[in-house]
């Protein structure tokens, strides 16, 4: 019985793994280009969907976009994807975005998220840091549409707010506590 049951996880365990790589390598391989056209269709998809996001831009210091994170798991997951930094209506630099899971999962999405950087600390933190792993350094708030209704320029309070758009897939939940955040030379 034991010896059924490893080799049952050592089975999941290359699964996943042939899953989350697969997926990887459609998410990654992105020219400059592409994340340049790819970001500012995920940012136009995200302003028709959510006008908080649209209203807060206009208040951004930078805007951190990730159209397309592919993320995938059974028992053991991960998610990835490319984007870029927008400062003064330029891409800044490319980063990408990283995680790791474990627990009960199992399928496959993607989803895109974009991060308003609403403090020159929260923007020189991303771009002098090796690495942002959001939940730590500046306070990142995700919006909901609870939070979302409440959400003025009066009630501005944190670094940064994250939207979740375009999930399509079969996987409960996404977060993006956790994740890194890594400058890229696409």
């Amino acid at each position: 019985m034991y010896r059924k049951r490893k080799h049952l996880l050592a089975l999941m365990l290359a699964m996943a793994s042939i899953i989350s790589m697969g997926m990887v390598n459609q998410a990654s391989a992105a020219t400059a280009k592409d994340l340049d056209k790819d970001s500012l269709q995920g940012l136009q998809t995200l302003y028709k969907t959510s006008p908080a996001a649209k209203s807060l831009s206009n208040n951004a210091k930078a805007i951190l976009i990730f159209p397309n994170i592919v993320k995938a798991g059974l028992i053991f997951g991960g998610s990835y994807g490319e984007g870029e930094l927008i400062k003064d209506s330029k891409v800044s630099g490319y980063y990408n975005s990283v995680s790791g899971s474990w627990g009960l999962q199992f399928g496959a999405q993607s989803y895109g998220y974009a991060v308003f950087l609403m403090t020159d600390k929260a923007v020189e933190y991303l771009e002098k840091s090796k690495g942002w792993e959001i939940g730590v350094g500046p306070t990142v708030v995700v919006v909901d549409e609870g939070v979302a209704k409440n959400l003025s320029t009066s009630s501005l309070k944190n670094d940064a707010y994250a939207f979740i758009f375009s999930q399509q897939g079969l996987m409960a939940g996404i977060s993006i506590e956790g994740t890194k955040i890594s400058h890229i030379k696409p």
